[in-house]
């Protein structure tokens, strides 16, 4: 059965990569992929080998009397892994609405109208530093839709524009790298207690600059002329208000003060977020009195709780319960001694890792190597579970579709998959390398 169920759980893998040539939503492929693998683990007695593995023996013991010792184990698991999976799924969703909130108040233009250069060079510099510390602030899905709508309101000329976009990319997968609150991949590590929120900045701020750095330096000398901007949209998305400035001000505050909360508190990092949405949602029933009901439901924490990526939620849901499987059933564990054997250097297996990224999504990844290494073997701040931040972080942006960043700006500007490799793909694996090379000099 454990056969059938690594298949299982390699095509949904392979329908979650394909997903749009096979037209079908990664989130339906990996909820059936999640509940197949839990449901075909539960069918079955395992293996030999699988009893004998220290914590099935230990809950076996613990449980002398049980009639049904294995499903219980099961159901033990899951349950389980489902507390750990709704931390993840919580934070997400608070810092979600919180994004949400802050831009249906136009809390972000306050940033963005502050641009007025049009030296394409000098835009190239200011858009991506503002990208990548933006995306260590808020995450960079959010911070790639921002700056990619600031882009198309300065520059008229498709191709100048598009590798600006490109470029947005790979700085918003730098910035959220080094910020456990600014990639969902690095997000999942601290939450798991693989890393702290001080020693994840310490350690990842000079790769993921040199990360972005060197694509800019590569640029620079390329990069000539001015722009011509859509002056006449400069006013729309509606007036920026004292309310836009206190939306902004609580919104980023109460991200900024996750880590905070937790290291006081020594709750999960949701209770923050959650505490924080709580926080800007009085605020922003509170900084309009006078609009009528209609006016205020559309600027309403409930309005911006109905914008939310619900899909994506529930695609983490699916992928990590899979992933969740295999490592209850001792899978994960073996491969990775056999990765470890085959290999022999965590530095090489990590570094491909980030590049296969690009091609299948970086959730499973970090989730199966989550699940691969333990924390017995490699506590808290590993060198391991860093660098595993930085390559799953910054390797998405070698293709456009291997971050949730690419994909976003791949719609919002229809980039297409072959002009992308062409002109950003190259630029995007010299930084990443760069990163590479520098966290490992720096640990070597």
């Amino acid at each position: 059965m454990e056969t059938i169920i690594i298949i299982i759980f390699v095509i949904g893998y392979l329908a979650i990569a394909f997903e749009h040539p096979i037209k079908i939503n990664k989130t339906a492929s990996a909820l059936i992929t999640g509940v197949l693998c839990w449901a075909l683990f539960a069918w079955e007695p395992p293996t030999h080998a699988f009893l004998s593995a220290p914590r099935v023996v230990d809950f076996f013991q613990a449980h002398p009397n049980d009639t049904e010792p294995f499903l219980h184990f099961v159901t033990h698991e899951l349950s389980h892994h489902l507390g750990e999976i709704a931390s993840i799924l919580f934070f997400l969703m608070g810092a979600m609405t919180i994004v949400e909130l802050v831009d249906a108040h136009h809390g972000f233009r306050i940033i963005t109208e502050r641009i007025k250069t049009n030296q394409m060079r000098t835009l190239m510099w200011v858009i991506c530093w503002l990208t990548f510390f933006l995306s260590a602030i808020l995450d960079n899905l959010t911070t790639t839709i921002v700056m990619v709508s600031l882009v198309r309101k300065l520059i008229v000329d498709k191709e100048k524009r598009l590798f600006m976009v490109g470029m947005i990319v790979i700085a918003a997968n730098a910035g959220g790298a080094w910020s456990p609150i600014g990639d969902v991949t690095t997000t999942m590590l601290w939450i798991g207690g693989q890393i702290t929120s001080g020693a994840i900045i310490k350690s990842l701020l000079l790769p993921s600059i040199a990360c972005l750095l060197v694509p800019m330096l590569f640029l620079h000398s390329r990069l000539k002329g001015t722009i011509n901007s859509h002056s006449s949209d400069s006013g729309t998305g509606g007036p920026i208000t004292s309310g836009s400035k206190w939306m902004l001000g609580i919104g980023v505050g109460s991200l900024v003060f996750v880590p905070i909360f937790k290291s006081i508190t020594h709750l999960p990092p949701f209770m923050g977020v959650l505490f924080g949405l709580g926080l800007l949602w009085i605020v922003s029933e509170l900084i309009n009195p006078a609009a009528d009901e209609q006016e205020k439901k559309r600027y309403s924490a409930a309005a911006a709780l109905a914008r939310i990526d619900v899909p994506s939620v529930l695609f983490f849901l699916g992928i990590l319960l899979a992933v969740g499987a295999l490592e209850s059933m001792q899978t994960l564990h073996h491969f990775a001694t056999a990765l470890n054997q085959w290999l022999g250097d965590e530095r090489i297996i990590i570094t491909l890792i980030g590049a296969l990224s690009s091609i299948i999504d970086n959730v499973p990844l970090v989730a199966a190597c989550m699940g691969m290494y333990d924390l017995a073997a490699y506590p808290p701040d590993s060198m391991l579970w860093h660098y595993l931040a930085y390559c799953a972080g910054t390797g998405g942006s070698l293709l456009i579709i291997g971050s949730a960043a690419g994909v976003a700006a791949m719609g919002m500007e229809k980039i297409d998959f072959i002009w992308y490799l062409k002109r950003i793909s190259l630029l995007a694996l010299l930084g990443y390398l760069a990163g590479a090379a520098v966290y490992l000099a720096i640990n070597f």
